[in-house]
Parts: C-alpha cells; structure tokens; sequence
C-alpha cells in the first residue's frame, strides 16, 4: 500500500515535465522554411549572408538562437515580387540572478511576424553590421 502512495506522485511529477518539455518546444515543431546559422566569417559575401528560397500565402515569423557574442544588431530585409520587408534586431541581454551568479540571456528585439500575400520567391539578406565572428541561427517558421 505505501508503495502505490509514492508511486502516484512520482508518476504526476514525470507527467508534468514531460508536458512543460511539450509546450517549451512548440515552436520547434512548427514548419521551419528558412534556416541559417551564421558562425564563421567564411559564411558572409561581403560581409553580409544571401540566400533565396520561396514562401507560400501565409504568416511567418522569426526565431532567432542568439548568445552574448551574437552581432549587437542583425539587419535583416526580405525582398520578393509584392513583398518587401526590413528590420534592424536589436540584440538584448537578460541579466538573471541566482542565490550565487548572474548570468544573461539573449533575444534579438524587433518586428519578428510577416505575412506574405501570395506564394513568392522570396531573397533575404543577412547584415551582422562588420560583427561576422559572432554565431547566431536563424530561422522562419510558419505560423
């Protein structure tokens, strides 16, 4: 008898991370159409990353996986047949402060949701403005 008393808490508790492991990566389970991760300088043509690819009707938006050597600011601009799109991100650092450290974490601030209005080639351009040894991934995903 006292064992099925501890069993059933253990069983809620492994429920319950699993659930909050579930939610946490919601937006990786959503369609990725674009992804990049820019970490050598080799990566950039004259200091900026080109690439094209096509986007169907619909809304997207931006995911980014920054750390703190991550570019200060990551100019990115969309640009296709009746769509054009422009935005400096802002990187921005969270301080954290635990019982014994501190510690930050990274978000690219800025406009992040587009909406295309039909299906398109679509060219973005990647500015690291001259910070190219910083790694950062980018990517869009279908909302």
């Amino acid at each position: 008898m006292n064992k099925k008393i501890i069993l059933i808490p253990i069983i809620a508790i492994i429920i319950i991370i699993f659930a909050s492991f579930a939610s946490d990566n919601s937006d990786e389970q959503k369609n990725t159409v674009f992804h990049v991760m820019l970490a050598d300088s080799s990566i950039y043509g004259n200091g900026v990353y080109t690439e094209t690819f096509t986007l169907n009707k619909g809304e997207y938006f931006f995911r980014f996986v920054p750390n703190g050597s991550s570019p200060e600011i990551l100019s990115i601009t969309l640009n296709g047949e009746t769509f054009d799109f422009s935005e400096n991100f802002q990187l921005v650092g969270t301080p954290h402060q635990t019982g014994i450290s501190e510690y930050f974490t990274w978000e690219y601030d800025g406009q992040k949701n587009i909406l295309i209005s039909e299906m398109q080639e679509i060219s973005i351009t990647i500015d690291p403005n001259g910070e190219t040894l910083g790694s950062v991934s980018v990517y869009i995903l279908e909302n």
